[in-house]
């Protein structure tokens, strides 16, 4: 794999594979062998605080440096620098990029042109693959299992490219999914037509193993709001986790936050982790 640009490009096998070698990095069982004087570009055209600092922390971390672009408004695309050419500017300077973009398509795009390996880190309503990784390996590390949960989408499933991803990644599995959004921010049929998973839309129903909520994308124009409260909340399952890509917009009460159940937080943590895994993999 010289890219990584969709979920699709993991099977069931390659993602338990990648769970082993996160398992590494956590445990520090790593071979010493990996190369130590690569440099990332962290390339970014729309805000981000734990993706970015998530994959500046994990570079550093394997002694690789990092060239941080992440005032894109400050760079010559402002003067009409296509995509393109300034994949091929900044894969000069590199032996990797993470690339951010507002379009759909636009790590394909880069890919395409780029003689450095591109991690789609984000691609306007499209995927978020390195966000759906480190979630499936939350999923699996609580429940030692993926096969026979209930996983409950919550929120906008129309825009929300990190839910697009998972549920990609779910298809390798056999799980129940219940989809909760406003009617106007209903995931698009395109990812789930022609599927095996067993597929629910429910009202508000609370009865799963993981309730994975999304806040509304309004910088994509969804202009709807969706909350759950405190008490919604703690009627969960004891054994049920409640996670989100973050940053939140009030869907998720602060309150809550110290609950068990509670995994946003550690979902960032094996975010580092999992992007430690990557970035080595593709660095080889």
């Amino acid at each position: 794999m010289k890219h990584l640009i969709s979920i699709d490009q993991y099977d069931y096998q390659a993602l338990h594979t990648l769970f082993e070698n996160v398992s590494k990095e956590k445990y520090g069982f790593i071979e010493s062998n990996y190369p130590k004087k690569s440099q990332i570009a962290t390339l970014f055209y729309e805000p981000s605080t734990r993706t970015s600092a998530s994959f500046h922390s994990a570079a550093i971390q394997l002694g690789y440096s990092v060239l941080p672009i992440n005032e894109v408004t400050y760079s010559s695309v402002t003067k009409g620098e296509t995509l393109e050419d300034t994949i091929r500017t900044i894969g000069s300077y590199v032996d990797l990029i993470v690339l951010r973009h507002s379009e759909k398509g636009a790590a394909k795009r880069a890919a395409e042109v780029s003689t450095v390996p591109i991690i789609n880190a984000g691609d306007g309503n499209g995927e978020h693959p390195t966000q759906t990784l480190l979630d499936i390996y939350t999923i699996w590390k609580t429940f030692k299992k993926i096969n026979g949960l209930t996983v409950t989408l919550m929120g906008d499933l129309k825009n929300g490219r990190t839910v697009h991803s998972l549920i990609k990644i779910l298809r390798h599995y056999k799980v129940k999914i219940n989809l909760i959004s406003p009617d106007s921010l209903k995931l698009p049929k395109e990812y789930y037509k022609n599927s095996d998973i067993e597929y629910s839309i429910f009202p508000k129903d609370l009865q799963t193993d993981i309730l994975y909520v999304t806040r509304i994308q309004k910088e994509r124009g969804s202009k709807e709001d969706y909350k759950l409260s405190y008490d919604e909340l703690i009627s969960l399952p004891s054994n049920a986790i409640v996670m989100h890509p973050l940053p939140r917009a009030g869907e998720i009460p602060v309150l809550f936050d110290n609950d068990p159940r509670a995994k946003y937080f550690e979902q960032i943590k094996n975010g580092l982790l999992v992007r430690k895994a990557l970035l080595r993999e593709l660095l080889i």
